[in-house]
């Protein structure tokens, strides 16, 4: 994608649709790694500098590191990121850091040989040496190693089952952390005794580095109790040899204070707030307030919608809280509970930001003067082609015409196909990015 600057803004009366995609735009330029990585990085060590990376945003930031990095320095390594999220290499830009693709969100064998190779790259560092993370949102999948006792295989039906309980991001981490070599801190255990830099796009709400892609190379304070609760919890099933194994303690994560942290560093290059700031200011350069509500919400996607919803009314109708014109902003990261499938029914297709939009159309219920987007900052909603969906006065009634009943497509999670019988989909392909949700609701 191409994304706009605060120059030439669609006018938001005339064009509400492409102003709020111009907004979601913004908050993704902001969020691009090449603009902010540059005052976190350290000098170059007297020794080598291996790079080691894995998320959405891997190979972007693989190429701002090339870029910013002096060429004369040492510098080596290898990054995994999703299939397709490879960005064009800028024209004479040397490639120093190998980039391999792999599956999103269920990992796949690929990625399971992308964290091997990783963890075999640790291998004779010294204490003269630098080791530079690339953490961004994903690496959790792209990143998998199981532990002893578990499989490939296992992994993937744990995974898949986490997606579908409608587990919150932290939960399903603090499982992934205690079931995996690689992840909650072990990478960073490995590394020693280099010095170890992790420069991170958060993807969470709170912006913890111990969240973000299960937090490979920073303490974990969760614990193999908890992992095992969740487990329950949503009635998850892991082999009997693992479950001994966590009931024991033996699959426990490096703590805070574990020494092995003793020379690391974490750096925040990217959050969801900064984007959603961004996007603020491009909406007030428009002559529209702006209203950030928080970059951490979280909760049922079609929930959180019809709250959204009811706040989106109550300005239209009553002026309040806010005064009309105005855009409500918000991100964080909500789920999406499967609902079990009634025989013969079809499949659903979507993500986070269109069951939101599902449940922000039944709540406005053809509101004359409120618009809406919802998408994902890395430009893949879910597992589908889009990025996300619009809302507009005649949502209902357009898809009425097509056809399509909300409540039928809110049963079977089927937003894809309620929004693209109407046209309302935003495909923008990869961003190379990923701070999370965005939503943006114009009200005029």
């Amino acid at each position: 994608m191409n994304p706009s600057n605060t120059s030439n803004i669609p006018d938001p009366r005339g064009a509400p649709r492409e102003f709020l995609e111009h907004l979601y735009r913004v908050a993704v330029e902001r969020a691009l790694p090449l603009a902010s990585m540059g005052p976190c990085l350290p000098k170059p060590p007297k020794g080598r500098t291996l790079v080691l990376g894995a998320g959405k945003a891997g190979a972007s930031m693989a190429q701002a590191l090339e870029a910013l990095w002096p060429a004369d320095a040492s510098l080596s390594g290898l990054v995994v990121t999703r299939y397709g999220h490879i960005p064009p290499r800028p024209e004479g830009l040397p490639q120093r850091i190998d980039i391999v693709e792999a599956a999103h969100p269920v990992p796949d064998e690929a990625g399971m040989k992308a964290a091997e190779r990783i963890l075999a790259l640790t291998q004779g560092l010294t204490a003269d040496d630098l080791v530079l993370c690339l953490i961004s949102g994903g690496g959790s999948a792209l990143l998998t190693l199981p532990a002893e006792g578990l499989t490939l295989a296992d992994k993937q039906r744990i995974n898949t089952q986490l997606l579908e309980s409608g587990a919150h991001i932290g939960e399903m981490n603090c499982v992934r952390k205690h079931l995996s070599r690689i992840k909650g801190g072990r990478l960073a255990a490995a590394c020693g005794p280099a010095q170890v830099v992790t420069l991170t796009i958060s993807d969470v709400p709170g912006d913890d580095p111990a969240v973000i892609a299960s937090g490979p190379t920073v303490p974990d304070a969760s614990t193999c109790a908890e992992a095992l609760a969740i487990l329950d919890r949503y009635r998850i099933e892991v082999p009997a040899a693992v479950r001994a194994a966590l009931e024991s303690g033996a699959l426990e994560t490096p703590k805070p204070h574990d020494p092995v942290f003793r020379n690391h560093a974490t750096h925040l290059i990217a959050t969801p707030q900064q984007s959603l700031e961004a996007a603020a200011a491009a909406a007030r350069a428009a002559g529209i307030e702006a209203h950030i509500l928080s970059d951490e919400m979280e909760g049922e996607s079609r929930e959180v919608g019809k709250v959204h919803g009811a706040l989106a009314r109550a300005v239209s109708m009553r002026g309040q809280p806010f005064a009309r014109p105005c855009v409500i902003i918000s991100g964080g990261e909500t789920t999406v509970t499967i609902r079990p499938r009634q025989p013969g029914q079809p499949k659903g297709r979507g993500g986070r930001a269109g069951e939101f939009c599902m449940g922000l159309a039944g709540a406005l219920a053809g509101r004359e003067n409120v618009w809406a987007l919802a998408a994902d900052t890395d430009g893949i909603d879910g597992v589908e082609d889009n990025a996300g969906a619009f809302v507009t006065p005649d949502t209902l009634s357009r898809a009425e015409a097509a056809g399509r009943k909300l409540a039928d497509h809110l049963d079977r999670n089927d937003a894809y196909g309620y929004f693209d019988a109407i046209g309302d989909l935003l495909v923008t392909g990869p961003t190379h990015t990923n701070v999370n949700d965005f939503r943006a609701l114009l009200i005029l």
